[in-house]
């Protein structure tokens, strides 16, 4: 039987069918393709059917990038927004994921906690803003914090189920055949997690967003989130559409990563 297997197992492998580069391919033109039509379709309604006061265009928000960008205020934004936004993400990751992983081995602790887990899970954390930077200050650390309250449950929930999802007959079998513990957590409990801790970073990247940006809604001196709300007390459209695609490029080229990241490690798809 063992043989068969090692014979057979090359096959659901399909080397070919993996990407272990971001060339781009005909999906990648034709996504580059579809937001060129749309920027132009907007570009020319607001010459046509709308004021642009209302919603700018994009040559007048590509003009203002390009002026942030030579007096240093877009790495200034973004780079602030980045750190707070990965700093919550990795958190909620360092502490979520341990924490499913305890919480999916003792299933009785689990039932006596799941209440108040999925209390705090509802809880709208927008909510918290004011008093996080009550608590923390206007700095850094609210918004890392208001981040990882978005995200933390996402990778305690997913990890859990990950883990639910193994087949009880699979660790028996394993052992039965004297396989320790590292063995276990090596070979079957880290692979059958993986796709879930990735899914939950792909989920992750735009909570963390939002946490980072609505902390600095409610108080900070920088960041795209305070640049949005700036700009938007001015009544500066531009200004705010350029906060708004900033932000929408950075969650597409995180979940550009976290895609390739995940074409790398898991072979089988």
């Amino acid at each position: 039987m063992s043989d068969s297997i090692t014979t057979r197992g090359p096959a659901f492998a399909r080397p070919g069918r993996r990407s272990f580069s971001f060339g781009i391919g005909a999906t990648g033109l034709r996504q580059i393709g579809l937001i060129a039509v749309l920027l132009g379709l907007w570009e020319l309604a607001s010459y046509t059917l709308f004021n642009p006061f209302w919603s700018s265009r994009p040559s007048l928000i590509a003009a203002r990038l390009w002026e942030l960008a030579l007096n240093g205020e877009l790495w200034l934004h973004t780079s602030t927004t980045l750190q707070e936004a990965g700093a919550g993400l990795v958190l909620a990751a360092v502490i979520g994921i341990p924490l499913g992983i305890v919480l999916a081995r003792a299933p009785e602790v689990a039932r006596t906690l799941d209440p108040v887990i999925m209390g705090l899970y509802g809880l709208p954390r927008v909510a918290l803003a004011p008093l996080f930077i009550l608590w923390f200050g206007i700095g850094l650390f609210s918004k890392i914090m208001m981040a990882f309250t978005m995200v933390v449950f996402i990778f305690l929930m997913n990890v859990m189920e990950g883990i639910r999802t193994i087949d009880p007959d699979h660790l028996d079998l394993m052992r039965s055949m004297r396989a320790g513990r590292f063995y276990l957590v090596r070979r079957v409990l880290l692979p059958a997690v993986t796709p879930w801790i990735l899914a939950s970073f792909r989920i992750g990247i735009g909570l963390a967003l939002i946490g980072a940006v609505v902390g600095e809604l409610i108080g900070a001196n920088r960041g795209l989130g305070w640049y949005v709300e700036s700009r938007g007390g001015q009544l500066d459209t531009t200004g705010v559409f350029t906060g708004l695609i900033v932000l929408m490029v950075l969650a597409m080229l995180a979940n550009q990563l976290v895609g390739f990241v995940e074409r790398r490690m898991i072979t089988w798809r």
